[in-house]
Parts: structure tokens; C-alpha cells; sequence
């Protein structure tokens, strides 16, 4: 069952719990530009269904304007880099002052606008086990710093200590598959470890079952089986962080072409 909780903020935090009495890893799902909508909250429900505590956070709780323009697509709002790790310090003393939680077993996954703030967090904090990037955090606005973005992406990528997961679609219109590859080399300049995958024909916002344009279920499936994989393995003893993994999986046309992808709605 989804609960609200209102946190000292005034933020705003789903939560979901699994059928179990034991402490169980949380894992947060980061809504896109539209903000809580539908979408976050049946991926926190997911989540504890297959056994980790569900957690979809409000990242515009600050912003004041037109909410329902912001679920339509029709405004956009920026989220400043300070103020995420303001928001993620205070989702993650709110878990872990719950008994239902595995406070060392915490990981973030980033979707589209959000896809940057787990890697963010990741490179400030050691509060988080894995972390997940998906078709976020990657586009030409996270390279070069911002009054919002102070800290370029490979500086981020050089401190981040928790395994990286990032997911991505051939088709995507916002992340070209050359921007995927300076994004692997980030890792590996640093010698970080990653896994990145490329889904075939898979176009930007592909997991969101809510938008029949962009919906792939054979992608969205693929992935979940390997993000699921991804976070037993980080929450358990499988990754081996004595080592620098390096581990990138694409499947795309030989006639690729970045310029032919388009939005979908």
C-alpha cells in the first residue's frame, strides 16, 4: 500500500512497503520533468513488490507556479544541485529511522530530468549502495556548469564510489549513443566502474507505461530484469567493489542514426 508522508521540509515522500516484517533495501524512484504524476508512484508499488521498500520523493516541492502545467509537459522546472542533496539527506534520515528499513541498503534511480541526481549524490555522500541512471544525466546540459549545475558530470563520475547503472534507448532523441560513449569514457578515465546498456528501438521515455507513444514493453522488461539484477547484486555480496568493472552492453542498427530519432508522446 502507497502512503504519504510530509517530512519537516514540507516535501513530500511516497512510500511503499513490502509484504515482510524483516528490514528490507529501499530504493527511491526519481519522477521525470512532470513531477509526481502516476508513473512514480506505481514504480514505488513495484518496487515492494519484488521486495525493496518503494520511495518516490517530490523534487518540486519548492516550486510554487502551475503543478498541473509541470504534469503536462507545459512548464518545466530547473532543480538546483544543492538543494537535491538538501532533499535526498533528508529522504534518507527519514528511512533510516524506520524499522522496515535496511539503512546501508539505499539506492536512487534517476529518470530523464533526474537521471544526474543519483550520480550527484553518489559523488557527496556515502549514503548510498548503487545507483541507477535511467535515459537521464547523460545530454550535452550536464557536461558544463550551471548556476544549478555547479559541478560538471565528469567531476561527478570521479568522485562517485557506489556502483553505476545506466539504461538507455538506440532511439532516444535527447541521448545520442556518442554522448553515451564520452559518458563510458568519463568511468573509465576515472576508473570507475559502470554498466550501461542500449535497449534496440527503444525511444526516450520508453519505461513510462502512462505514455502509449513512448511504452516499449519488451524494452521496459529487459531492463527491469537487469535493473533488478543490478541492485541484488549491489545490496548483496555479488559486486566485488575491490574491483574496477568496466561493462558496456549496445545494440543498435548498423544504419544508425541520431539525427532520424525523434520525440514521442
Amino acid at each position: 500500500m502507497l502512503e504519504e508522508h510530509r517530512l519537516e521540509s514540507g516535501m513530500s515522500v511516497w512510500v511503499s512497503r513490502p509484504d515482510t516484517d524483516e528490514p528490507r533495501p529501499a530504493v527511491m524512484w526519481l519522477h521525470e520533468r512532470y513531477g509526481i504524476v502516476q508513473h512514480p508512484k506505481d514504480m514505488a508499488e513495484r518496487l515492494a513488490e519484488v521486495g525493496y521498500v518503494g520511495v518516490s520523493p517530490d523534487l518540486f516541492h519548492r516550486y510554487d507556479g502551475d503543478h498541473d502545467a509541470v504534469a503536462r509537459g507545459e512548464a518545466r522546472v530547473e532543480i538546483r544541485d544543492h538543494e537535491v542533496i538538501d532533499d535526498f539527506d533528508e529522504v534518507i534520515r527519514f528511512l533510516r529511522s524506520q524499522d522496515y528499513v535496511r539503512g546501508d541498503s539505499i539506492g536512487i534511480i534517476g529518470v530523464c530530468q533526474t537521471g544526474r541526481q543519483p550520480i550527484l549524490y553518489a559523488a557527496h555522500r556515502n549514503d548510498v549502495a548503487a545507483v541507477v541512471a535511467l535515459y537521464g544525466g547523460v545530454d550535452n546540459a550536464n557536461w558544463q556548469p550551471t548556476p544549478e549545475q555547479p559541478v560538471p558530470m565528469s567531476e561527478l563520475i570521479a568522485a562517485t564510489e557506489c556502483p553505476v547503472l545506466g539504461q538507455f534507448g538506440e532511439a532516444d532523441h535527447i541521448i545520442s549513443i556518442e554522448s553515451l560513449q564520452a559518458w563510458r569514457d568519463a568511468f573509465e578515465r576515472a576508473n570507475k566502474s559502470y554498466r550501461i546498456r542500449v535497449y534496440p528501438g527503444a525511444p526516450h521515455g520508453w519505461f513510462n507505461d502512462t505514455m502509449p507513444g513512448r511504452y516499449r514493453p519488451e524494452q521496459t522488461a529487459a531492463a527491469w530484469k537487469d535493473m533488478l539484477a543490478f541492485f541484488e547484486e549491489a545490496f548483496g555480496a555479488g559486486w566485488d567493489t575491490s574491483r574496477v568493472t568496466w561493462d558496456f552492453a549496445s545494440d543498435i542498427s548498423v544504419d544508425y542514426d541520431y539525427s532520424k530519432n525523434v520525440r514521442l508522446e
